[in-house]
């Protein structure tokens, strides 16, 4: 099942302020896209447009998968989100908001599954914990578990190794490598380690001209 992310002259402004314009690019399967910039350039905005979650001033993103073109409704289906601002429950235990999350995607939960999950994401016996009670690195491990709940065929990680200790930053590029196989990661970061995932990469402090490196 192949998949592609066609950005065609796609152009963010709040209001006088404009965060960039004209942005066209492809980003094939089984591949890294790396989007730079300084903080405010509209890294975390290009991702939530991506992600419909907020609208493009112009322009618009085209995701294909398997020759299909998505329609905006679809999209859930086939984007994992990592996000500093992707909220988790804390009343809730670790399992019971992958539970949570699977109703919101309309997908079937499985305890054995999300088990799995937490286990390969170094959360092994914590599952029944409640997250108020998780270290922020534990909650960006369940982040990921979230994310890769429903096996999507895009990941959008923004800034993907926050929170992580070495442990949690080789468990990253485990992720990223498994994706690659599998489809597509868009990554938003300034880290020098994780811009080196890219096969492509992409900096908004330039972005008028979108010219890839």
């Amino acid at each position: 099942m192949l998949t592609q992310v066609k950005v065609h002259n796609l152009t963010k402004a709040y209001r006088h302020r404009l965060l960039f314009r004209n942005l066209s690019f492809i980003i094939p399967d089984q591949s890294v896209f790396v989007l730079l910039g300084r903080n405010g350039a509209g890294k975390t905005t290009f991702l939530r447009i991506l992600c419909g979650l907020v609208p493009a001033s112009a322009g618009q993103v085209e995701i294909t998968v398997d020759g299909k073109i998505l329609m905006p409704q679809e999209k859930r289906t086939h984007l994992g989100l990592v996000a500093p601002d992707l909220e988790l429950y804390g009343e809730l235990s670790a399992v019971e908001n992958l539970e949570f999350f699977a109703g919101v995607r309309g997908i079937p939960f499985s305890l054995t599954k999300a088990r799995d999950l937490l286990d390969f994401v170094g959360l092994r016996g914590r599952g029944h914990d409640l997250v108020h009670t998780y270290s922020s690195g534990m909650k960006q491990r369940l982040k990921y578990a979230y994310a890769l709940l429903h096996e999507p065929k895009i990941l959008v990680l923004d800034e993907p190794t926050t929170n992580l200790d070495e442990d949690g930053v080789q468990l990253v590029d485990s992720i990223i490598e498994r994706q690659r196989r599998r489809g597509i990661v868009i990554m938003a970061t300034n880290e020098p380690r994780e811009v080196s995932y890219g096969d492509q990469t992409l900096s908004l402090d330039t972005a008028e001209s979108g010219n890839l490196a």
